[in-house]
């Protein structure tokens, strides 16, 4: 892809994948008959109900775009289905993550099963479904994936809202006291093979984030979206800042690039790539050390062994 230094491999740690289950869930909470109807109300595109014409969307756009590899997320529990269809379609193109909620009885059950089918990292949003990284139900899902390595745990932290939620007029029934990054130190330290990865630089606990992440090595980042957050914080924080004390705290070698993209017809948020690229080219990086955090540093994480790819 094009960026300040040339030509650079990219890799996207953090697409959403909006499946047709995706919709149909939130049609349901809308009180639609069918996901289509939610198309004049977004005005986004709801894909068909088979996740390989999805898979494939994004296979074209990527192309476009010039992304070589990308993390596509199932964004709600139970959607892991519509993730490994899409890697197993394009092995060379996606990673499959996956939602899992740990409150949910059957999901040590289905994390196993999926992981036996293919998935490479999991999704937790405690703010979400309302539990702390601690509770005892958390446990099982952490030690599954520790007799499993190579599998990151992606920990959703911070300021969390949902736009397609929001536009729909869906309440956000999130716990912000599940939220705190601080809450995944001893849970860090307890599972020491696990890379537990944030994203979007604690999304509001940045101070706290680059607290775990000095104290725990096996803590990453992932920088994707606007990073809206920095409202949150002093007057004069931009990017360029973030960044450089991320750099000088967690290193290059722990920062995933990200753009958080997930429908169309909007596609892949070549803004958020921008974005970041000119905030680490004003910082003095070098074309090699770009390239660990646009690509690099993710298929390390991802093809390291014990992962598949």
């Amino acid at each position: 892809m094009d960026s300040p230094w040339g030509n650079i491999a990219v890799c996207d740690a953090h697409i959403h994948f909006f499946s047709h289950r995706f919709f149909s869930v939130l049609a349901a909470q809308k009180g639609v008959a069918s996901a289509g109807e939610l198309e004049p109300l977004l005005g986004w595109e709801v894909p068909p109900a088979d996740p390989l014409r999805l898979a494939g969307a994004w296979n074209a756009e990527l192309d476009g775009k010039g992304v070589e590899r990308a993390a596509v997320m199932a964004s709600i529990p139970g959607d892991e289905d519509s993730v490994l269809a899409a890697a197993r379609a394009y092995p060379d193109r996606f990673y499959a993550y996956a939602m899992v909620n740990p409150l949910v009885a059957d999901a040590p059950a289905r994390l196993e099963a999926s992981l036996a089918a293919g998935l490479q990292a999991i999704c937790l949003f405690p703010a979400m479904h309302c539990y702390g990284m601690h509770d005892d139900r958390v446990k099982p899902i952490l030690d599954i994936v520790a007799a499993k390595p190579g599998v990151p745990v992606f920990v959703h932290c911070g300021a969390l809202s949902v736009g397609v939620r929001q536009k729909l007029g869906l309440p956000c029934l999130f716990d912000m006291r599940f939220s705190n990054p601080l809450d995944l130190h001893a849970i860090a330290l307890r599972y020491p093979s696990i890379v537990f990865v944030i994203p979007h630089f604690g999304a509001g606990y940045f101070r706290e984030t680059l607290m775990l992440c000095d104290l725990c090595p096996n803590v990453w980042l992932d920088t994707s979206s606007s990073n809206r957050w920095m409202r949150y914080e002093e007057a004069h924080l931009d990017l360029r800042t973030i960044f450089r004390r991320s750099i000088d705290v967690v290193g290059l070698q722990r920062l995933l690039f990200g753009t958080d993209s997930s429908f169309f017809p909007r596609g892949w948020n070549q803004v958020i790539f921008d974005a970041q690229a000119t905030a680490l080219y004003e910082l003095g990086l070098t074309a090699e050390q770009a390239a660990l955090v646009f690509g690099g540093n993710m298929k390390r994480l991802l093809e390291r062994e014990g992962s598949t790819s």
